[in-house]
């Protein structure tokens, strides 16, 4: 589990979802499958079985704070003032907004705040390449912290992630960090190695590209008697 928290922004808008008495915002915080903007030489995806385990334990902890402050508490799971749920698209919030925090409740109405973002801590990730060819990386299994209507995206700290590759592919934390600094420069700890050119010919060859079949067979007879 990574000790560290990761923030991510989620391209869905927060709505006002019921008004009077009970002031309730929402919208989705996090979408599965959907590849992220480049967060520094990789991108990522959000498995859809990622909440699984905070789901199954009951969302413990979980919140709703307005910009990810602890000063702007909005709702939690244990007070039943913050809902939760999975669906297909991803993780679905609302929240009952607190009279004593009304001003965000106006600034969702107005329009003024139209975005979501999610914190959490890292249990399970894999890389790959997409499709493209670009690092990819796939949270596969995590914990809640928090879900947060926002501003604007959040600044993304990419240093657990960088962390995990280096991990992964057993290189110096400090060389994925400057990779990532470069075009394409995470590829070479994703790629396999390139294969082992083997040379069959005698030392000092320089003939015919095209040999005789004599040392075609000289070549065959080398090829059988290695091993590998």
């Amino acid at each position: 589990m990574s000790s560290a928290t990761e923030r991510r922004f989620t391209r869905g808008l927060v709505e006002v979802r019921a008004a009077g008495e009970t002031r309730t915002i929402g919208g989705y915080a996090a979408k599965f499958n959907m590849l992220s903007r480049n967060l520094g030489g990789f991108v990522e995806r959000i498995d859809p079985g990622f909440f699984a385990k905070s789901e199954g334990d009951g969302w413990p902890e979980a919140m709703a704070r307005y910009n990810h402050d602890d000063n702007m508490l909005l709702g939690t799971t244990d007070g039943g003032t913050l809902r939760l749920a999975v669906d297909g698209t991803g993780l679905d919030y609302s929240v009952d907004v607190p009279q004593a925090r009304g001003d965000v409740y106006e600034l969702v109405q107005r329009g003024d705040v139209r975005r979501s973002s999610f914190a959490f801590y890292t249990f399970a990730d894999d890389w790959g390449m997409t499709e493209q060819g670009f690092p990819v990386r796939t949270l596969l299994s995590g914990q809640l912290v928090d879900v947060a209507p926002v501003n604007t995206p959040a600044y993304l700290d990419t240093s657990t992630g960088l962390r995990s590759l280096a991990e992964k592919s057993g290189a110096d934390l400090e060389e994925v960090r400057a990779a990532a600094a470069e075009d394409g420069g995470l590829r070479r700890f994703l790629e396999p190695p390139a294969p082992k050119v083997i040379d069959l010919a005698p030392n000092g060859w320089q003939g015919d590209p095209h040999p005789p079949l004599a040392l075609r067979q000289r070549r065959a007879a080398l090829y059988q008697r290695r091993t590998f």
